[in-house]
């Protein structure tokens, strides 16, 4: 053998990284893959903001998550790197996929503005309940059952729980911006119908800079737009010190925080809400069907997505095999399962598969080294937290409304023309806004769907026996406060 060939360096095939995420195989290179990991962060790092504003208020018992008298921020913040860290990671080196996961939009929203509200709840209850509907759906994938329970919900009654939570999601986002506010009727545009104050000309500045950078198809436009609003907040909070909002004195002030940055934008994360959980506290204080209900509304919002997304990424990957499956499917879904009850564990809710990571492969990413450098992003974003206790309301959740907007595409999915199917989606849509509540949206549409399918000839065996028995429970749950006083309890 030649010295030229003894010296020469291996060939990438023979690299470890090749025969780990088979990169030449998947038609990619080390450099797309960083690049790709990269782009995927900036496009969803925007849940860094969102999930600390959306998890911001308190339990039933006044508390805050992560402790204290005022929302904890940057706690959650940094717990939201942390798991999307390395959950991200652990879906690249384990499933070999160029999928990222972090705290899911639906989920954090039924936590913060239904679970923790009812009588007796702490945020530890509620993501006692996220760490058990993780556990189960976790079951579901190792038993085979997920597939045969993502089958008994009708495909519109999935497509309208999305479009609901994102309807949900963008009425928060315009109520805690004061966008609109209760008034002479139950809401209302503002202040007695118009627009007050500097900050509500920051949100229509975030929000319209994020729908113009999506219009002009710019990659993590959602991000971009939380920083324009919070940087044009600042600025304006400098010069005409508007200051905290206050129902009485200041109107038209900032709500959530005033965005003036006091110390270091960087330093050692706080993690004081991982453990923040309490596993059966819900069912001590709610009773078993109000708890296993829950649980299963938690599972509905959260459960769907994964299967989707995960067959998306792989068609804009071309990673898809004969069949439409993605490689090593069980694996994604094992990893998706363990996210969602590490988002519990960790009290910053359930995390998921996110659409996002379609930016990434988009830019080249084919394999989970793609993931591995997006894990490692947002771990390093932990030590960058203190920046979310600097952005208020009014710059942050224009983002919330966007994702509203994304949510609500699906509705074109739904057969509006067919009233059995068409009533109980509607139902479920509108009532996640109207009445405030992922769970009773969730709870009529069901109901509903059984209702109506049993008033067709033939339609009622037609109907899921597992979507039987969950109306019949939704049924209860609805009346638990008759019940409860009949039998006095």
């Amino acid at each position: 053998m030649s010295t030229s060939a003894q010296s020469a360096p291996p060939r990438v095939s023979d690299s470890w990284l090749e025969r780990t995420f088979k990169i030449t195989e998947r038609g990619s290179t080390v450099g797309r893959e960083i690049r790709g990991g990269l782009v995927t962060f900036f496009a969803m790092s925007y849940i860094l903001v969102v999930n600390p504003l959306i998890l911001s208020t308190p339990d039933s018992t006044g508390a805050f998550l992560g402790g204290g008298s005022a929302p904890n921020l940057p706690a959650v913040a940094a717990g939201t790197a942390l798991v999307a860290g390395i959950m991200t990671i652990l879906m690249g080196a384990v499933a070999n996929y160029p999928l990222a996961l972090a705290a899911g939009m639906g989920i954090n929203a039924l936590l913060a503005f239904t679970l923790v509200n009812l009588p007796g709840m702490t945020w530890g209850d509620a993501m006692g309940l996220v760490v058990l509907e993780g556990l189960v759906i976790l079951i579901l994938v190792l038993t085979g059952l997920r597939e045969a329970v993502f089958k008994a919900v009708p495909h519109a009654l999935k497509v309208a729980i999305s479009v609901g939570i994102g309807l949900f999601i963008a009425l928060v986002g315009l109520v805690n911006a004061g966008i609109v506010r209760p008034g002479g009727t139950p809401l209302q545009l503002g202040v007695n119908g118009s627009l007050i104050g500097w900050p509500a000309l920051v949100f229509v500045v975030g929000l319209f800079t994020i729908a113009f950078l999506m219009v002009k198809g710019v990659r993590g436009a959602i991000l971009i737009g939380i920083v324009v609003a919070a940087v044009l907040a600042a600025i304006v909070e400098a010069v005409a010190k508007v200051g905290a909002a206050d129902p009485d004195k200041n109107v038209g002030g900032w709500a959530l925080t005033v965005p003036a940055l006091s110390g270091s934008p960087v330093q050692a994360p706080d993690f004081s809400t991982l453990g923040d959980f309490s596993l059966f506290g819900a069912f001590e204080k709610l009773g078993p069907i109000a708890a296993i209900l829950l649980v299963f509304s938690i599972m509905l919002a959260d459960f769907f997505d994964t299967m989707g997304t995960m067959v998306a990424i792989g068609a804009e990957g071309n990673l898809l095999d004969e069949e439409g499956n993605p490689p090593r499917t069980r694996a994604i879904l094992v990893v998706d399962s363990i996210a969602a009850a590490a988002g519990g564990a960790a009290g910053v809710s359930s995390n998921t598969s996110y659409i996002e990571s379609a930016t990434g492969v988009g830019d080249g990413a084919r394999t989970g080294l793609a993931s591995i450098v997006t894990g490692i992003a947002f771990l390093l974003a932990t030590f960058l937290s203190p920046l979310t206790a600097f952005v208020p309301y009014e710059a942050a959740t224009p983002a919330l409304v966007i994702v509203g907007f994304l949510m609500m595409m699906q509705v074109t999915d739904i057969p509006w023309r067919d009233a059995a199917i068409a009533i109980p989606a509607f139902l479920t849509i509108i009532l996640m806004p109207f009445a405030y509540s992922i769970t009773v949206g969730i709870g009529a549409g069901f109901i509903a769907y059984v209702v109506l399918s049993a008033a067709r000839k033939g339609g009622a065996r037609k109907v899921h026996w597992l979507m039987w028995i969950v109306a019949v429970l939704f049924v209860i749950y609805f009346a638990l406060g008759p019940i409860q006083s009949a039998l006095g309890i």
